[in-house]
């Protein structure tokens, strides 16, 4: 080999080593500048709390801010949307509970008019499930799911109230309607919080939420717990059968959030950020302060968000298409 041949083979591998070398290095100093959470809802309500709780911890790991902004608006599909439409450098990601995956199909949007659910993101960490409960007023002197369906029958009107079209309480709600073969009305509202405000009040008979806004109510016998959405019982409120004990085997709808970034975010960085909310995710505080929202830690790898949120389009997309429910 003469020496024009060495010098040139020499550089070639030289830069080959650089490139291959730049990678690592990349994700090797990420994040080397404020992160940016969205979250696609108001502030204020369950999900927005979670976020900021795992942003402070994410920010004590990464030694970097990592700010919450608020993006609200039709359903949360803009703040989704807008993630992915954002950089895929790990600088910009979305803190969602599972309406995202619904919301689109709800509201009537193509993928090019809001996302692509399926194939637009990257999954970082399903990081809490949070189990469905339905309260009633105890005006209505209903202690059970039979109650309240058999009153429904008899010809009285009953209503429920859902923090909105196509959430996963007024899916489980209208779904049971089906199954039991009532017409129980929805009154829906703009989030969790307002609507157990009027079931309290009276103004709506019952409601499908989340459980941390309302064991507080249990106790004083404010609000009846008639029945979990879940598969099994749940053991921060042991006593509340599920809507399978009270003969509707098929009807499990639960609620679960998590992080995803733009599709295209570097590997490394993804397995980076599913690391450290694996570890937060550990710690006893974020498990206690998670256990006041009725939720419970989840985690595990990338690829498990990936096939809930697959599987929460084909299950619960199929329910919200044969009920025809759609944005009111």
């Amino acid at each position: 080999m003469n020496l024009y041949r060495r010098q040139m083979l020499a550089a070639a591998m030289a830069i080959t080593a650089c490139c291959a070398g730049l990678g690592v290095a990349q994700a090797a100093g990420y994040p080397a500048k404020p992160i940016t959470v969205i979250v696609s809802y108001p502030p204020g309500g369950d999900t927005d709390a979670i976020a900021r709780l795992f942003a402070e911890k994410l920010g004590e790991r990464l030694k970097q801010s990592v700010i919450v902004e608020n993006k609200g608006g039709a359903g949360g599909t803009v703040g989704n949307a807008y993630v992915g439409r954002a950089a895929p450098d790990g600088y910009t990601l979305l803190f969602t509970p599972n309406p995202f995956t619904t919301a689109p199909m709800v509201l009537g949007l193509s993928p090019a008019q809001s996302y692509d659910v399926l194939n637009g993101f990257e999954p970082i960490n399903q990081t809490a499930v949070q189990p469905l409960v339905l309260v009633a007023n105890p005006k209505t002197g209903f202690k059970t799911v039979k109650d309240m369906i058999d009153a429904a029958k008899a010809g009285k009107t009953v209503s429920y109230a859902s923090p909105g079209a196509g959430s996963p309480m007024h899916v489980i709600a209208e779904w049971l309607n089906r199954e039991a073969r009532v017409s129980i009305q929805h009154v829906p509202y703009r989030g969790v919080g307002p609507s157990v405000t009027d079931v309290v009040a009276g103004h709506v008979d019952t409601a499908w939420v989340t459980l941390g806004p309302v064991t507080q109510y249990f106790a004083t016998g404010r609000l009846v717990p008639l029945a979990i959405g879940d598969v099994k019982r749940s053991p921060l409120a042991p006593n509340i059968p599920t809507l399978v004990e009270s003969g509707y085997k098929d009807i499990v709808v639960g609620a679960w959030n998590g992080f995803f970034a733009p599709k295209g975010t570097p590997a490394d960085v993804v397995k980076l950020l599913n690391g450290h909310l694996n570890e937060i995710l550990k710690q006893p505080d974020v498990v206690q302060k998670l256990a006041t929202y009725g939720a419970f830690p989840h985690g595990g790898e990338p690829a498990e968000l990936g096939r809930t949120n697959a599987r929460e389009y084909e299950v619960v997309g199929g329910i919200i298409k044969s009920l025809g429910i759609k944005a009111q």
